[in-house]
């Protein structure tokens, strides 16, 4: 049985029907989804503590802390994107809509890939 935990930075506390955050280091918060074999079992919100600014790589870095596996995001910078390959976390951006949109975008293959923002 595969597992896996996937970050989604996201504007609110509102869990999966919170709407996905354009800037995954500005985020307020993040939703922890835990999947296996592909399904989700739980998730729960987790403040950002890096909120509303933070130093270079103190976010993968918290990310990581969270053992997750993937983080979804609107966008984020290159370093950034770098950061997470190094701690063996898939980086991918391109998120919209809910978290529960994102994380379906996901699964299905429709979202894959970090495309760093052009401000970064």
């Amino acid at each position: 049985m595969s597992s896996c935990r996937v970050a989604i930075s996201v504007d609110s506390d509102q869990g999966l029907d919170a709407p996905v955050a354009m800037h995954f280091g500005r985020c307020p918060f993040f939703l922890v989804a835990e999947l296996k074999d592909g399904a989700l079992v739980s998730s729960h919100t987790v403040a950002n503590p890096f909120f509303p600014s933070h130093e270079p790589g103190q976010v993968p870095s918290f990310i990581a802390s969270l053992g997750a596996n993937v983080m979804l995001s609107g966008g984020m910078g290159g370093r950034a994107a770098q950061l997470f390959a190094q701690s063996g976390i898939e980086a991918v951006t391109g998120a919209a809509g809910t978290a529960a949109n994102a994380l379906k975008a996901y699964l299905d293959d429709d979202l894959s890939g970090a495309t760093p923002c052009e401000h970064h």
